[in-house]
């Protein structure tokens, strides 16, 4: 297994490089912070008795948390990572309890040249809990800059208005 190197430039990026994040414990205090924050306060999320006579017996984490937990949980470098511009085909395979350990196993599947200075980069996500069961899948693209650092944000700026991309 060719290991993704998340310093390296995109002409240097391969299809088939993995890699695996650290992990982290979503808590109820997370749980309750999103709920919070998107105002969804769904009882199998907010409410321990409703959610005990549930399907899932348990209060469980919203997904769209376990996605965006997982993105934080991927080392994305700002120095190469233009932007985040894609998430598609993003499926919940099984619940996940509060109290649970997530982290991302992942690959590159596809590299794309869409600017002298910038590619983008496929990756197929799994985001796994503490026994290596397959909580979330996804499917994400990133702008990433070629060469020499792209600092001065040239290509970012360029892909932006020609593409709809939005900066990380």
């Amino acid at each position: 297994m060719t290991r993704l190197n998340w310093h390296a430039p995109f002409e240097e990026l391969r299809e088939g490089q993995r890699f695996r994040s650290r992990g982290r414990t979503v808590t109820e205090s997370d749980v309750v912070a999103f709920a919070a924050l998107t105002g969804d306060w769904h009882p199998q999320h907010s409410d321990a008795q409703w959610a005990a006579r549930s399907r899932f017996g348990e209060r469980i984490a919203h997904g769209m948390l376990v996605v965006a937990f997982s993105v934080g949980l991927v080392p994305l470098d700002p120095d190469r990572v233009i932007a985040l511009r894609r998430l598609r085909d993003v499926v919940f395979k099984r619940p996940l309890a509060l109290g649970r350990t997530i982290h991302v196993d992942g690959g590159v599947t596809r590299l794309v040249r869409v600017q002298q200075d910038a590619g983008l980069v496929g990756m197929r996500w799994d985001i796994r809990d503490e026994l290596d069961r397959v909580v979330c899948r996804a499917e994400v693209e990133v702008l990433w800059s070629c060469g020499e650092h792209a600092e001065d944000g040239a290509a970012a700026r360029s892909i932006e208005h020609s593409a709809g991309v939005a900066p990380c």
